[in-house]
């Protein structure tokens, strides 16, 4: 299989594909925007651009040989660098650069084959210090096949909290700095302000705004062959973004993994606003005491649950709600009535959560200091 068309954005590709018929592109450039919205699939179209043997003023030209092996995935001058989650039994960094390269090459494969896959959720992953190192090394060499090589650098913002250092971001200063002749770097990031400010400085950057709810229903029906209904569906809770969409999908006789992190959000606020102190403890015994990074995609979640309690308690209803998620919020409710501004408190507190689980600290420690301070925040007298 092949990576689909880019869907959407369309004067913004036009404007890149300007830039690089005209040779202004940046040789370092940051894409940025929200989870899923299609970030990583604009810095692989944009690679395709960079080794087109006949750009177009539209972009690719989709027709020569070098866009042929970047649509697959298999130029030798594409080079993808993506978050892993840290292979076991590799004691030293050698060990460790070796099974982080075979794994590179296992997804990379997996993609190849399913490019529709949705985001993954609920693992701890990483940019490793021994894919920074890679990477650079890579950057030193001629280009295989083009004179130019690409390198697209995904959710960049996890070289940051790499094993309590930047070494993994420094590793890529130089090469940011003075990319060598002929060298393209593309990183793409949801949370820039967590990258090195000395990363930000060294890129430009370019943000990439939500497709509408209408845009995103076609590109499922059109391209991911889904159900006008079930497309219209997970498109209304996708927030313009294709790669979400896909995470509410039904796996199977599964719910897709972003029903799954949302339904587990809304336990996580059960438990907080649950009259039983045991509640909390039994909900944040139930975690790893391992792998808080994982967590960063259920607090996304959970800040959503709270920016709806807030349009509840604003008067504004609950639209879309599950019975069982609206029971939650009644229940607390008929308790003690809940302020906006007290969920305004609460989203710091989520906030805060998530600096720690980036930091790795134990997950269950985070949980249950977490559910206590949506209570005192929510509750409060």
């Amino acid at each position: 299989m092949t990576l689909h068309p880019h869907w959407g954005h369309r004067s913004l590709l036009t404007t890149l594909a300007q830039a690089r018929l005209q040779g202004s592109l940046p040789a370092a450039l940051l894409i940025h925007g929200s989870r899923g919205v299609g970030k990583q699939h604009l810095a692989l179209w944009l690679g395709r651009l960079l080794l087109c043997d006949a750009p177009a003023p539209s972009g690719p030209c989709e027709e020569c040989a070098s866009c042929h092996l970047a649509l697959k995935l298999i130029h030798p001058d594409l080079h993808w660098y993506f978050p892993l989650p840290r292979p076991k039994a590799a004691s030293t960094p050698e060990k460790l650069a070796e099974a982080l390269e075979t794994a590179r090459g296992e997804a990379l494969q997996e993609i190849r084959g399913n490019p529709l896959r949705p985001i993954p959720v609920g693992e701890a992953r990483s940019l490793y210090l021994a894919a920074a190192r890679h990477l650079r090394r890579q950057a030193q060499r001629r280009p295989t096949r083009s004179d130019t090589q690409v390198f697209v650098i995904s959710d960049a913002e996890t070289l940051a909290p790499q094993e309590a250092s930047s070494e993994a971001a420094n590793a890529l200063l130089k090469v940011l700095e003075e990319p060598p002749r002929g060298t393209s770097l593309i990183l793409t990031s949801g949370e820039p302000g967590r990258l090195l400010p000395t990363i930000r400085s060294r890129t430009a950057q370019l943000h990439l705004p939500p497709l509408s709810v209408g845009e995103v229903t076609s590109f499922l029906i059109q391209v991911a062959g889904i159900e006008e209904e079930e497309a219209r569906r997970v498109a209304s809770a996708s927030q313009g973004a294709i790669g979400r969409a896909l995470g509410f999908l039904p796996d199977g006789a599964d719910p897709g993994p972003f029903e799954q992190t949302r339904t587990a959000a809304w336990d996580l606020l059960s438990a907080a606003l649950s009259p039983e102190p045991v509640s909390k403890f039994q909900t944040a015994s139930a975690f790893k005491p391992t792998g808080a990074r994982g967590l960063l995609e259920l607090l996304n979640f959970l800040e959503e649950c709270l920016r709806d309690v807030a349009l509840t308690a604003s008067g504004g209803g609950t639209h879309g709600w599950k019975p069982e998620e609206s029971k939650i919020v009644a229940e607390a409710l008929a308790r003690k009535a809940i302020h906006p501004a007290s969920v305004v408190l609460a989203l710091r507190k989520v906030a805060e959560a998530r600096v720690m689980a980036a930091g790795n600290v134990n997950p269950q420690l985070l949980v249950f200091g977490l559910l206590h301070d949506l209570e005192r925040e929510l509750l409060r007298p």
